[in-house]
């Protein structure tokens, strides 16, 4: 009998090798793929991503669970990518830090968090150009797209950057920004989708983002 409750456990603790060989099991003894990825995984990194939001564990602790996470994904992915209609994702998303800035700690810990929520995350990395989100975007067909800053000088460069996706075509990829000195004042501002201070509420943003996108869709022509 698989116990989700301990693998959650496991991976709240970062006990990677652990949290590994628990995921195989489940497949041994028949399990579906996205059972548990939902009941093992997701669970215990929700637990994990509530925990930081309240302060009730900080940086580190987030990056060890992160890693169990990955390393229980590596065991899911070839079986959930293998499946019609991208199962076991909820979504992709392009991130990258704007052009000109080089910080990537915020950025990293959103990406890790929305990947353990069961998102695909396309990291770009930093000094990201527009041309490279809009590439990205299209190649990979993604439904969010994510900026970081940590610079006053380069958070300027968002606003090109919604800019550029309008002019592209891409008004139905939802834009979200984030980093010290964004504020959601500036996000309504630049014509971005949303803002988040942290990364369980970035996820949160984009579970939210996800779920308007369908009925925006039935709404239009058919």
């Amino acid at each position: 009998m698989i116990d989700y409750a301990e693998m959650n456990q496991l991976l709240f603790e970062g006990q990677h090798e652990a949290l590994k060989r628990m995921t195989e099991e489940a497949l041994a003894a028949g399990r579906p793929p996205t059972e548990v990825l939902e009941e093992g995984l997701i669970a215990g990194m929700a637990v994990v991503g509530e925990d930081f939001k309240h302060n009730r564990i900080y940086v580190p602790e987030v990056l060890l669970a992160a890693r169990a996470m990955k390393a229980g994904m590596a065991v899911l992915q070839p079986l959930l990518t293998s499946r019609p209609g991208g199962a076991g994702s909820a979504g992709v998303i392009v991130m990258g830090t704007v052009k000109g800035d080089l910080h990537d700690i915020g950025k990293n810990l959103v990406g890790m968090m929305a990947e353990g929520s069961g998102f695909t995350v396309v990291d770009l990395g930093t000094d990201t150009s527009a041309e490279q989100y809009i590439e990205a975007v299209r190649r990979h067909d993604a439904r969010i797209l994510g900026m970081s800053a940590l610079l006053t000088t380069t958070m300027i460069y968002m606003r090109t950057v919604v800019q550029a996706m309008k002019a592209a075509g891409l008004e139905h990829v939802k834009i979200c920004v984030g980093g010290a000195p964004v504020s959601a004042d500036y996000a309504r501002q630049i014509g971005a989708d949303g803002y988040a201070a942290d990364a369980a509420s970035a996820v949160e943003l984009f579970r939210r983002l996800i779920a308007e996108r369908p009925a925006a869709a039935e709404a239009g022509p058919a």
